[in-house]
Formats: C-alpha cells, structure tokens, sequence
C-alpha cells in the first residue's frame, strides 16, 4: 500500500493530497529513494524520513503560505534516499518565499551546501542526487514554480493533460544545441523510456558542458531552450487555475516501453474524483492493478493540487496515524 498524507483543506481554496510507494506489481524495490513535501497554510508539514511517514509543525509560519514538493533521489547504496531527505530537511528550515528570486537563492545555496555535506566520499566516489519539481503557493496570489530534473509537473484539464515542465536529460541538451527537431525531442523524452539524467539538485548539471559534470545547477529558459520549449521554464510564475488538476510525479508511473500510455489515463481517471486524496488514490490503484506493459520497478510518487471552484470546500480530513514532531 502507498504511503499516504491525506487530503486537507491545504490552502485557501486549494484541496492537495500526496502519496508514496516503493513500487506495484510483483516486483518491488527494496528501498524508496522518493519522497515528498507538504507545508500547509498553518505550517504542519507532511513528508517522509526513513521511507516513515512524519508530520511537523514549523513554527512562525505565515498564514496562507504553502509549499509543496517532490522528489526522487538516485545513487547507489541509499545515498538517493538520504540525498532526498536532506533536500526536504532543508526546505523545512527555508523561509517562505514572496518572489523567483528568493527562491532561486534559497535553493542555489542548499543545493552547494548539500554538495559540501555529501562530498564524493562515497562507496562508488560518486555524488548523489535528487530531482525537484516545487511549487510556491503564495496566498492570493500565482504559484512559483521551481524544477531540476526529470520528476514532472502536469496540468489535466477538460479531458486532457499536458506536462509543464522539461525533463533534464540528454535529448534536452541535443535539442537545446540544434541537434534535435520537436518531434524527435517529444519522441525520445515522451515516447520513450531512458534513464539517463543530465541534471539533479546536489548532483550538478551537463548542460553547461556535456563532457564533465559541473557543480552549480543550469536553469533551463528562453534564452538557452529551443523554441517549442520557449514557454515551459524551470523557474516561473504559474497561475493555477480553479476546476484544473495538477499532478507532481516521478518517473515510475511512466517507466515503461511507451511511457506516455500510462499517463493518457489520467484525465478520465481523475475526473469522477470528488477530492485530492481520491485523485491520488485512482492513480496509484491504475499502476497496481492494471499496470502498462513492460513497467520497470521504480519507486512511485504523487502529489495532486486540486484548486478548488469558487463555493467548493475540501472534504472533512480523514484520520490516519502518523508520527508528530514539534518544532
């Protein structure tokens, strides 16, 4: 069963719920290496620490500010796991952010101090690393948006979805220089499954230069993605918009031979749901119980923010049983 933070009425008019799994099916990983963040508009936070489910209240919060995120770590020997968590750590301590720039700040110094903390005294002399894909909800006003790696942000709406965000891998950097047209980016990012990376928060990015991994991390925007990707930058203002629902996820709900069958599902699953947890739910009973062909083992994770219509109020929280840290 997935790990699970319930629906709640998250932030003003916003109904948001996450879950977490090592795997579905037969085979399962031995560890998951996702995780999560959820910090309400009361400042209680949900996310997961040793693969447990924790609740913290993080005092001195502002009313109405939220922040919600996810994360898949990677690097062998359960650096990836301890990678993620010591992201979340940190986005527990960093203040709430009013603008891109205070984000983009916050983050590029967790993002060197956290490359200081792990080093490159692993058991293989490799850094770990965790892709972020985070959003900003600022009381009464549009969404910040923040994003390394290949975990996406997708929008479903009126029977369809689309992703918001632009996987950091290599066919990114090939269309990036020229060398790769819409069509064969869209086939080799969204028509097939790859696992390489070309960029992930702690690890650094081959953007700048392909032949050698650089420390700092490498924003993707106008001025450096083609065209066809002009509007999707990593770091942006996103308006949410009531009646739309956006799902966090990684990339084992599409790690499979035609990675985008799985995720055309969504609309039609998501759309009978009367709130986040439900949403949250559908997807992950579709991966166990009727999973696509081919799916590798992955760990799974999800967060759905569901703005909620004008007159519409979250469902009453259900109970779970949960570890409380007080701060």
């Amino acid at each position: 069963m997935p790990l699970s933070a319930h629906s709640l009425p998250f932030a003003p008019g916003i109904d948001v719920a996450a879950h977490s799994a090592a795997g579905v099916g037969a085979v399962v990983r031995a560890e998951n290496q996702d995780n999560f963040l959820l910090i309400d508009a009361t400042g209680m936070a949900h996310f997961l620490r040793g693969q447990t489910r924790q609740a913290q209240r993080i005092h001195g919060w502002p009313p109405g500010h939220a922040r919600v995120a996810v994360l898949d770590g990677m690097g062998g020997h359960g650096r990836g796991r301890e990678a993620a968590e010591s992201v979340v750590e940190g986005l527990l301590t960093m203040p709430p952010c009013a603008s891109l720039g205070e984000l983009s700040a916050h983050l590029d110094v967790l993002h060197a101090q956290l490359q200081r903390h792990f080093g490159l005294d692993g058991p293989d002399d490799k850094r770990p690393g965790t892709t972020l894909t985070l959003l900003e909800l600022r009381a009464g006003q549009a969404a910040l948006l923040y994003h390394v790696g290949d975990s996406r942000l997708y929008e479903v709406a009126d029977g369809r979805i689309a992703p918001l965000t632009v996987d950091h891998v290599p066919a990114t950097a090939y269309a990036m220089s020229g060398l790769l047209t819409e069509s064969e980016w869209w086939q080799q990012v969204h028509g097939e499954h790859r696992s390489q990376i070309s960029q992930a928060f702690i690890l650094g990015n081959a953007f700048a230069n392909p032949a050698a991994l650089s420390d700092p991390l490498h924003a993707l925007s106008p001025l450096n993605l083609p065209p066809f990707l002009y509007h999707l930058p990593d770091r942006r203002v996103l308006e949410l918009h009531p009646g739309t629902v956006y799902v966090l996820a990684t990339d084992g709900f599409w790690a499979c031979q035609e990675p985008v069958a799985p995720i055309l599902r969504w609309p039609a699953l998501l759309a009978p749901c009367p709130s986040a947890e439900a949403m949250c739910g559908a997807l992950f009973s579709s991966m166990a119980h009727d999973p696509p062909p081919d799916l590798y083992p992955d760990n799974l994770t999800a967060i759905v923010v569901r703005p909620m219509p004008a007159g519409e109020t979250a469902l009453p929280m259900p109970a779970w049983q949960e570890t409380i840290i007080m701060m």
